[in-house]
């Protein structure tokens, strides 16, 4: 059974970082379309970056330059180190396998896999 596990979401000041791990069992990461997602209160669920089996990654625009998708093939985690947190980046941060394609318009729609969350929240 395929288990994905989120850690390392907190609440931080403006400004300061965060790393979030996304640890996977009976799952290899490496050899999967992974991806980081969130969603604020009240609001749709937004994809944040995608690695693809190649380790060419997307990131959404709003976070371009401040978050960075990245895995370790023998820890079998994906991690999104996210630096510069504003205030809009709060919200409960999933991680997620197998999209419909790893390719194109980052979207959560269709992915196959998700954890249950780890929450962040970031204060001004």
């Amino acid at each position: 059974q395929v288990q994905l596990v989120e850690s390392g979401g907190g609440s931080v000041q403006a400004g300061e970082s965060l790393r979030l791990s996304c640890t996977a069992s009976s799952y290899t990461v490496s050899s999967h379309c992974m991806g980081w997602f969130r969603q604020a209160p009240g609001k749709q669920r937004e994809a944040v970056a995608r690695i693809d089996t190649w380790g060419i990654t997307r990131h959404a625009d709003s976070v371009k330059g401040r978050f960075t998708i990245s895995r370790h093939n023998s820890k079998n985690t994906l991690y999104l180190q996210m630096n510069d947190l504003k205030p809009e980046d709060t919200g409960m941060y999933y991680c997620a396998a197998e999209p419909p394609r790893c390719s194109g318009n980052l979207s959560p729609a269709g992915w196959q896999y998700w954890g249950q969350g780890t929450q962040v929240t970031v204060s001004s």
